[in-house]
């Protein structure tokens, strides 16, 4: 696998690493030695995922606030999707800013989110489906989320026609 750490310090984007044939090709998507030379010493509770029917479809931006923190592990396995990482860290260099990578099924990137660090994507195209691997397991009162067009953080979606969960529309304000 190749690791590389994003604007975000511990955000990573992993490739995989193919070993191709005239079959197709075999790779890793997780290798606990691996991760651990990159310094992330995971262990996953809970994999998830998320179907999307249409094209615009947007989630986010969500995540779990101490002691409920999670990372997650995210792939596109079907489809193709415009993935966002803010930094909602207080105690971060870059709290307050964001980054965004597309994956899907063609690329086969994954990305890594630490702790701390909110997470939504918006769907390229019709029927993406989103493999999560979580660190925890989910708890509802720890649950928080940063409203997708927050001006605070001036996030740049793709594009204009969007499905969105009216709970995703009404979330407050953020304050850095």
């Amino acid at each position: 696998m190749i690791f590389t750490e994003l604007q975000l310090p511990g955000v990573f984007q992993i490739e995989v690493h193919p070993l191709v044939d005239e079959r197709g090709f075999f790779a890793r998507t997780w290798c606990e030695q691996e991760f651990a030379a990159h310094g992330i010493a995971q262990h996953w509770v809970q994999c998830n995922i998320s179907v999307n029917t249409h094209k615009g479809t947007l989630r986010g931006m969500h995540y779990q606030a101490a002691p409920h923190a999670e990372a997650k592990l995210i792939r596109c396995t079907s489809g193709a999707l415009y993935d966002v990482l803010l930094d909602v860290r207080r105690d971060s260099p870059t709290h307050g800013r964001w980054v965004a990578v597309e994956l899907s099924a063609a690329n086969y990137r994954m990305l890594y989110i630490p702790e701390g660090v909110a997470h939504g994507f918006q769907t390229l195209t019709d029927h993406t489906e989103v493999f999560y691997q979580m660190s925890t397991f989910y708890h509802a009162a720890a649950a928080r989320a940063v409203r997708w067009n927050d001006p605070t953080f001036a996030i740049h979606w793709p594009a204009d026609t969007r499905t969105i969960s009216l709970r995703d529309q009404q979330h407050p304000d953020y304050r850095l």
